[in-house]
C-alpha cells in the first residue's frame, strides 16, 4: 500500500526556516518523480517543486525558486522540502505527492505551516 506521511510543519516567524519531510512507503522514491504542493487558506493548490525519478532533475515554481529546495534520501525513502526566508504568504498546508507520468496519483495528508510573528 502506498503511503506518504508529511512532517515538520509548525509555526515560524517571518524570515525563518523549516524543513518538511515526506516519508514514503509501499514504493521506492527513486522509481518515481515526487512533488511538493501547497494550499493556502481559501486558495487553490499551488505546485512548489518536483524532483525526478533519478534525482538529477529539480524543478521549481518561479515564485519560490531560490528560497525552497527539494531533495531526497533514497536510503530513508524520504523526500524533503527546505524552506528559507519564509513569508506570511507561505502559510499553507503542504503536501507531498507521488507522480506517475503527468498525474500526482498519491498524496499525503499534509502538514500545516504557519508564518506569523
Amino acid at each position: 500500500e502506498v503511503q506518504l506521511v508529511e512532517s515538520g510543519g509548525g509555526l515560524v516567524q517571518p524570515g525563518g526556516s523549516l524543513r518538511l519531510s515526506c516519508a514514503a512507503s509501499g514504493f521506492a522514491i527513486d522509481d518515481y518523480a515526487m512533488s511538493w504542493v501547497r494550499q493556502a487558506p481559501g486558495k487553490g493548490l499551488e505546485w512548489i517543486a518536483t524532483i525526478n525519478w533519478n534525482g538529477a532533475g529539480l524543478y521549481y515554481s518561479e515564485s519560490m525558486k531560490g528560497r525552497f529546495t527539494i531533495s531526497r534520501d533514497v536510503a530513508k525513502n524520504t523526500v524533503y522540502l527546505q524552506m528559507n526566508g519564509l513569508k506570511s504568504e507561505d502559510t499553507a498546508v503542504y503536501y507531498c505527492a507521488k507522480k506517475r507520468d503527468t498525474v500526482l496519483d498519491y498524496w499525503g495528508q499534509g502538514t500545516q505551516v504557519t508564518v506569523s510573528s
